[in-house]
């Protein structure tokens, strides 16, 4: 089963310096139906104008993986750490049991466009951490890239769930595919182009949940980008200790 939702189903937000889609409750917004996917309980897509950003506010207890379209982010944390997220880079953070944090467009001139997802961890109380990793679109050139993995790998962003993240870039009338393991469910989402997804047509900032197929075939209509996750279906919110 594949469940659609166009891009003007997902909730959008605008002031002086953010253009915001939540897929999921989120601020200001809430739809008890639309609370979280499994573990993935916030997928944001984000444009933010030059100079601008996110002041510090905190996070504990769950991973927040961000991936940037355009532009280029920077990072600062109370740790003292201090980051630069280009293109195509990935970046994980886990909150664990706290961190404040900012999040800016590093540029003055130009706009930054970036997803934000946060996936609820195993366990409360962890360690912050964080990992980074540049992904070429060569890297990720029709085929479906693994970047984060719940286990260590060569160039892979480990994170505190059961959960992996995919991208790729399609050429037009390619196709990738993955399958999905029982006890599975995928969430997919366009950032640019149009594809065909197991016979549905999903356009640009599309997304879709799929449950119950043990392949997903992914045509591309014309030069498109996706993210994949791929995330358990059971899945309790009450975090172990």
């Amino acid at each position: 089963m594949i469940r659609v939702r166009k891009a003007d189903d997902h909730f959008n937000s605008k002031n002086e310096w953010l253009d915001t889609t939540h897929h999921f409750s989120f601020a200001e917004y809430h739809d008890p139906e639309r609370q979280s996917f499994g573990p993935l309980r916030v997928f944001n897509d984000d444009t933010i104008k030059p100079g601008t950003g996110f002041g510090f506010h905190q996070h504990n207890d769950m991973e927040i993986v961000t991936f940037v379209i355009d532009g280029v982010l920077e990072h600062k944390d109370n740790f003292g750490n201090v980051g630069i997220i280009n293109p195509g880079e990935v970046q994980r953070m886990s909150a664990g049991t706290g961190v404040f944090h900012s999040e800016y467009n590093h540029s003055d001139k130009d706009p930054l466009r970036l997803l934000q997802m946060w996936v609820f961890p195993k366990h409360k109380g962890l360690k912050p951490s964080w990992g980074q990793q540049k992904f070429t679109i060569n890297d990720r050139r029709d085929k479906l890239l693994p970047v984060i993995s719940p286990t260590n790998g060569v160039n892979l962003i480990s994170i505190h769930q059961d959960a992996s993240f995919y991208v790729s870039n399609i050429s037009q009338d390619k196709t990738v595919s993955a399958n999905l393991s029982e006890g599975r469910q995928a969430y997919l989402y366009v950032i640019l182009g149009s594809v065909i997804v197991n016979n549905e047509k999903l356009q640009e900032r599309d997304s879709a949940e799929i449950i119950d197929e043990s392949l997903i075939s992914i045509h591309a209509q014309d030069e498109s980008e996706i993210i994949l996750i791929d995330l358990p279906v059971n899945f309790e919110k009450n975090l172990e200790n």
